[in-house]
């Protein structure tokens, strides 16, 4: 069975992939569950089985003892697309209050903690005005909280993009007061009015638009034991991990893992990963930086 073979409609689809989400996870599921979760006649549910079943014949069978479909031995799954991945994120949404269980497709729940420092819940109308200034192409005045620690104070800016690190959701967005381009943090939006039209061309921000490879690899001065479980942990191919970043946020990412510090700075523990080409990713950072601000000085000019 492949992806093609589900060439149907978005529904029908759908109900397939619940079939096989519960296969996979929880080795069976029956009609009941299906019909309950798509609101669905039980005519309906019988249909789409017995279509799960034939394109996909070895990966469940009838139980009348559990009154079951249960998953067979030789399951392959083919719908779910890193159904890992997508499995605990799912977990983590509904332990942290952004998903109610029922709108996902969970029989049940295993233990679960979810350790973070929550933060404030982003202002649903703040993210749309920002949205639909990038949507529509316009700048908009922001009341904005910097780590300075002075009352929130006034920023024209025009987002172009949103980013995510480290739990953390940024605006990307040209400053018309300063002329650059600078990342912004949503929860420090504190009111967004003013949205006109903006002629900014975002193609400038080349910190942006210009991507980098991070060259990692396990830190050297950790024992060969512990330097061979990262590199499995980080699927490097012969110990090396090329990731491709956007410079503007490089330091994000080296922040994040401790690959602003220098060698030999903090015990290998607290920095089990290295950057490699160090120097040619903070050498693109300026460069581009430059390139920018150069950029828009002359349009400014014109």
């Amino acid at each position: 069975m492949t992806y093609a073979d589900f060439d149907v409609k978005w529904g029908v689809r759908k109900r397939m992939e619940f079939i096989e989400f519960r296969l996979f996870w929880y080795g069976r599921f029956n009609r009941p569950d299906l019909s309950s979760a798509f609101d669905i006649s039980a005519q309906q549910a019988t249909n789409d089985i017995s279509m799960y079943q034939r394109h996909a014949p070895e990966n469940c069978e009838y139980d009348p003892k559990q009154k079951s479909y249960v998953r067979l031995p030789r399951f392959e799954p083919n719908l779910l697309k890193k159904a890992g991945e997508r499995y605990l994120l799912q977990l983590v949404a509904v332990e942290s209050g952004w998903m109610e269980r029922k709108e996902t497709w969970f029989e049940e729940m295993p233990p679960v903690e979810v350790v973070s420092l929550e933060r404030a819940p982003i202002n649903t109308m703040h993210l749309m005005s920002v949205l639909d200034a990038i949507r529509l192409k316009q700048e908009l005045t922001i009341s904005y909280h910097s780590l300075t620690g002075s009352p929130a104070s006034e920023r024209t800016i025009a987002p172009h993009a949103i980013s995510h690190s480290k739990g953390v959701w940024y605006v990307r967005a040209w400053n018309k007061g300063h002329n650059d381009f600078r990342d912004y943090h949503l929860n420090r939006i504190s009111a967004t009015r003013n949205a006109t039209a903006c002629d900014i061309d975002y193609d400038l921000d080349y910190q942006w638009f210009q991507r980098i490879n991070f060259e990692l690899a396990p830190n050297p001065k950790l024992d060969r034991g512990r330097q061979k479980a990262i590199s499995s942990e980080y699927a490097m191919v012969d110990g090396i991990k090329k990731v491709p970043v956007r410079l503007s946020h490089a330091f994000y990412l080296m922040d994040q893992y401790n690959l602003d510090v220098e060698e030999g700075k903090i015990p290998p523990e607290k920095q089990q990963l290295v950057l490699i080409n160090r120097e040619d990713v903070l050498a693109a950072v300026r460069t581009a930086r430059t390139m920018s601000t150069e950029a828009l000085e002359r349009v400014s000019e014109q």
